[in-house]
């Protein structure tokens, strides 16, 4: 995957930015125009664009606006224009970051690390549920308790998100029913208590006397946190 996909006409300042950029240790690509970059954009995933305003063609706004019908990528102008009207439009298109040419590379480099660590290390966090001891990566579909992993049927693993998404709360059994295989499945209203008894199993110190996921006599089931 391309770390940076740099778009900038100017074919020396391009391969400049581009092998400083490597140095620091991304994979960048360098395009010359608008046009080259949305080609780009459509056979390649990147994790952000760094974008000059004027370039032959589309300008960068327009660039902008069309990644933004696509995607989220993150989008750095960095561009010589920088009257307050361009600032503005810029980040009325989408844009996450305006940078003033001539840049300083060292603040480059800086304002490229915020903005990955704002979105992707804030994404990657939301992504891995910490409960108590017990935590789940959603990317991987993994659990753990501590460093000791836990294996999961399907079934049991999204009951046990669907808990650990909502801890505190009793959650009735016909709406986990239905969370789980849905209002119209033809499995039995016993096939929650079996999975239940199931996920017990794997995750808890003493399945006969549940601590995580606790009976709610008569309604449902309630997660808790240990």
């Amino acid at each position: 995957m391309t770390d940076i996909l740099l778009v900038e006409d100017h074919r020396e300042l391009n391969e400049l930015i581009r092998v400083f950029l490597e140095r620091d240790g991304y994979a960048v690509q360098g395009v010359f125009s608008g046009e080259e970059a949305l080609g780009y954009l459509e056979e390649h995933r990147v994790k952000i664009v760094i974008l000059d305003v004027s370039l032959p063609g589309m300008d960068g706004f327009a660039v902008c606006s069309a990644i933004r019908e696509q995607s989220n990528t993150p989008v750095l102008f960095l561009s010589a224009r920088v009257e307050k009207e361009d600032q503005i439009n810029g980040f009325l298109q989408g844009a996450d970051d305006y940078v003033e040419k001539p840049v300083d590379m060292d603040i480059l480099s800086a304002r490229i690390r915020a903005l990955l660590r704002r979105n992707y290390d804030l994404k990657r966090e939301n992504a891995v549920i910490h409960s108590g001891a017990l935590s789940v990566d959603k990317e991987s579909k993994r659990v753990f308790i501590g460093q000791r992993e836990i294996f999961l049927t399907v079934k049991e693993y999204e009951l046990l998100v669907l808990f650990a998404e909502n801890p505190g709360k009793t959650l009735r059994k016909e709406y986990l029913f239905g969370a789980i295989w849905g209002v119209d499945s033809f499995s039995e209203n016993q096939t929650l208590t079996v999975h239940v008894k199931m996920l017990r199993d794997k995750i808890e110190s003493d399945p006969k006397k549940p601590e995580r996921i606790v009976t709610v006599w008569g309604i449902g089931y309630r997660y808790e946190e240990i």
